[in-house]
């Protein structure tokens, strides 16, 4: 009964702690940078408006979402025609044909990169 009083500030500290560090580190790269005067602008030389990784972000994300749909429609098949328990027939095909959908989704997107 108690364990959702201990859940809620772990989970709400350990994204602070995240955020901290990350915006601490960057601080800490900029003053580095400013101390031994090099030029600071790398941090903001890619606002040119267009990026680069968002259509392979969408890629992976839409090979991911397809081979989902996919392991679905495997595992009711392995369930309904085979017999096979769904509790083994859902996961094990959502486990392995979404891991197969990152790897193409991977395999695309060096392409794409090495394209440019």
């Amino acid at each position: 009964m108690g364990s959702e009083l201990v859940i809620v500030p772990v989970l709400f500290g350990t994204i602070f702690g995240i955020v901290y560090l990350f915006i601490s580190s960057r601080h800490k790269e900029r003053m580095a940078l400013i101390e031994k005067g090099t030029d600071a602008s790398i941090f903001y030389a890619a606002k040119t408006g267009k990026s680069r990784y968002l259509p392979i972000i969408i890629l992976n994300f839409a090979v991911l979402l397809t081979s989902i749909g996919l392991a679905i429609f495997i595992g009711a098949l392995l369930q309904r025609n085979l017999g096979v328990e769904g509790s083994v027939a859902y996961p094990g095909t959502i486990f392995l044909v979404s891991g197969l959908g990152m790897y193409i989704g991977f395999k695309k997107s060096v392409a794409l990169l090495n394209n440019d």
